[in-house]
């Protein structure tokens, strides 16, 4: 027994409860578990590890200049853009600084109402409209550019800049730049030459493509347009570093300077442009006070025969340019008639008369005539055909009356005596000796035209342009549609001979075959460029201006013409004698009375436009000067004692003005 007791297995002490639960076995597939979960985070604390030392360690720097860069501005630094000078170097267009209010839309307030909140109150603060804001901010939006601010104001005042400093808290996004403003120190003179600087729009910077931003500012119209290129200058780069409030808390730094812009030299003489402008204003006033009471309007061109050098170029209506600087409102332009509600109201002041009106030339054609029906050999200069009150062709079958300014004359004439005395019926006969050609001659008369430059474009380096209209006999098949409207009538020619019917033409046009007549026979370019030179003093080259082109003309020809011309003035028959017989300056032109269906306020009929074209001195003329007033009556009434004006302030003595009572 006792073997037995010995033998069992030993107790454990203390005994084992009931309520004991015996110790949970680790099984080979917990361990696996065990193993994979500990596997996995370890991959994790490895991972993070990692990238903490990547960040911290290898890509540190990189991060630290990020961190710097978001606290800094970059900013474009506007380059002066180059001044424009006449040609004795008198500013006609200068530069004033201003500050420019800008907002950055990457920084505005991400909640809608904040953000709307906030460009309400910047709205009021610089007087703009929100719809403009919100224009200029979506149009950055569209084009994906962050980068550059919006310029809501180009001249803020003082005032604005304090208010706006003193709570940049309530303006997150919203800073100040330079800006050039452009100024015209003679206000609305050559307002149309000049032309207007504006903000750059979608489409031009389409267009345009690289080296223009979407804040720049460039030429519109007139020389600020055609020579933009010489112009502008190049934008330099600055950064400014600014708190989270976009205060500055420093001075701007440059990264690139700025290049100021070219100054352009014209040609232009601004005392002579000074007096073709009240020359014109006097002229129109001259034709109110004979009871024009629609002549609101015209131009006169001054022109160098010698070169194409344009002197003077004026338009009236005109306006003052500085409507375009800095802040540009409707209200501004509609007063001066710079929208399409207004501008008919105002005569259109914007318009250039010169070079963007056609007008019937009337008398002042008759040399074209002259020259090519001696061309033509249908006429001997001196052999005589009679001027009387009327004229009918014997190829008119409609056996219309042609009537002679002059109802009363009646004697035979020469060309030159034609020419001076401007006998309509003369040249109706010389119409209809064109129309009588044979076919095979083809239209000798419209060919001379257009060689001496009418029916297209001058090539002015300035624009635009009109090209105007010489009739055809295929231009008569294109552009009507009955079969009695296409034919090539005998009046057709008959008119054209004396300027009239569908021939059109622009002052600067006439200008140009009057500078041919004074040059023997040369036809020029239109310019007004002379020179350009860098912000150093230093001449930019330039390609050479076009040289005047000899067009074939018969010297012979050509100096009947002139001739007839110098009658014009000179001898007391001469239309322009009451004008210009007693000038200290010989002077040798022509006077034009024009007809021309318009349409008024109130009005629909014909109104006569009235021309003078002439130069001087006659023996070595160094000046053309063409004079057209809008429905101004008679040439000798209106436009010569204007051109005489003109005149005398080139050649420097007074004008003691006398008009003709009656003239073509």
């Amino acid at each position: 027994m006792a073997s037995t007791a010995t033998e069992r297995a030993p107790r454990r002490f203390p005994p084992r409860g009931k309520s004991v639960v015996e110790p949970y076995r680790v099984t080979p597939k917990l361990a696996l578990r065990v193993a994979i979960l500990g596997g996995i985070l370890l991959a994790i604390f490895a991972a993070l590890f990692l990238r903490l030392w990547a960040l911290q360690v290898l890509a540190g720097q990189k991060y630290i200049d990020q961190a710097q860069a978001n606290s800094f501005r970059t900013l474009s630094v506007p380059a002066p853009r180059g001044l424009i000078l006449d040609r004795n170097n008198v500013p006609l267009v200068t530069n004033t600084p201003s500050t420019a209010i800008q907002l950055w839309p990457s920084d505005l307030p991400k909640v809608y109402a904040d953000r709307y909140a906030e460009l309400v109150h910047l709205a009021q603060v610089s007087r703009v409209p929100l719809y403009e804001i919100s224009r200029g901010i979506k149009q950055r939006l569209q084009s994906g550019d962050l980068v550059t601010p919006v310029t809501v104001r180009e001249s803020a005042s003082d005032l604005m800049v304090s208010y706006l400093a003193e709570h940049a808290s309530e303006f997150p996004g919203v800073g100040t730049g330079r800006a050039y403003l452009r100024h015209y120190p003679y206000q609305d003179l050559a307002s149309q030459v000049l032309g207007y600087v504006g903000a750059i729009s979608q489409s031009q910077l389409n267009h345009l493509g690289p080296g223009y931003g979407a804040n720049d500012q460039i030429g519109q119209t007139g020389v600020e347009a055609a020579f933009d290129r010489y112009l502008r200058g190049v934008s330099g780069a600055a950064k400014l570093h600014v708190d989270n409030l976009n205060r500055p808390l420093g001075g701007v730094q440059l990264t690139a300077l700025p290049k100021p812009g070219n100054t352009v030299r014209l040609t232009l003489d601004v005392k002579l442009q000074q007096a073709a402008e009240k020359a014109l204003a006097y002229g129109i006033r001259l034709a109110q006070g004979n009871g024009e009471w629609a002549a609101r309007g015209g131009a006169i061109v001054a022109l160098d025969p010698r070169d194409g050098s344009i002197l003077a170029m004026a338009s009236s209506p005109t306006y003052k340019p500085s409507v375009y600087s800095g802040r540009v409102t409707t209200r501004a332009l509609a007063a001066q008639g710079l929208t399409p509600k207004t501008a008919p109201a105002k005569n259109y002041p914007a318009l250039n008369r010169a070079m963007q009106a056609t007008y019937p030339p009337g008398s002042v054609f008759k040399p074209v005539t002259a020259l090519a029906a001696m061309q033509a050999h249908i006429v001997s200069p001196y052999a005589y055909l009679p001027c009387t009150g009327t004229y009918q062709s014997p190829n008119d079958k409609s056996h219309q009356v042609f009537h002679n300014w002059d109802p009363n004359v009646n004697q035979p004439m020469d060309l030159p005596t034609a020419l001076a005395y401007s006998c309509d019926t003369y040249f109706y006969q010389l119409g209809d000796r064109f129309w009588s050609l044979p076919k095979d001659r083809g239209q000798p008369l419209q060919q001379w035209a257009t060689t001496f430059g009418f029916g297209k474009l001058t090539g002015s380096d300035v624009g635009p342009e009109v090209p105007g209209l010489v009739p055809t006999i295929g231009w008569k098949i294109r552009h009507f549609t009955t079969a009695l409207d296409r034919l090539w009538k005998p009046g057709d020619s008959i008119h054209l001979a004396i300027g009239q019917g569908d021939l059109l033409v622009t002052p600067l046009q006439m200008t140009r075959f009057y500078a041919l007549l004074a040059n023997g026979g040369k036809l020029v370019t239109p310019h007004l460029l002379l020179d350009v030179e860098d912000s150093n003093g230093n001449p930019v080259p330039l390609p050479p201006p076009p040289q005047p082109e000899s067009v074939g003309v018969d010297p012979a020809a050509l100096q009947i013409v002139r001739q007839g011309l110098l009658e014009g003035t000179h001898l007391p028959i001469g239309t322009s004698y009451p004008v210009f017989g007693q000038f200290p300056v010989s002077i040798a032109g022509k006077t034009g009375t024009a007809e021309k269906v318009v349409t008024l306020p109130g009005f629909i009929g014909v109104k006569n436009q009235s021309w003078w074209c002439g130069y001087g001195p006659t023996d070595k003329p160094t000046i053309v000067v063409c004079a057209m007033i809008e429905n101004g009556g008679h040439g000798g009434t209106a436009a010569a004692p204007a051109a005489a004006q003109v005149f005398g302030a080139y050649f420097h003595f007074k004008v003691n003005q006398a008009t003709s009572t009656h003239s073509d």
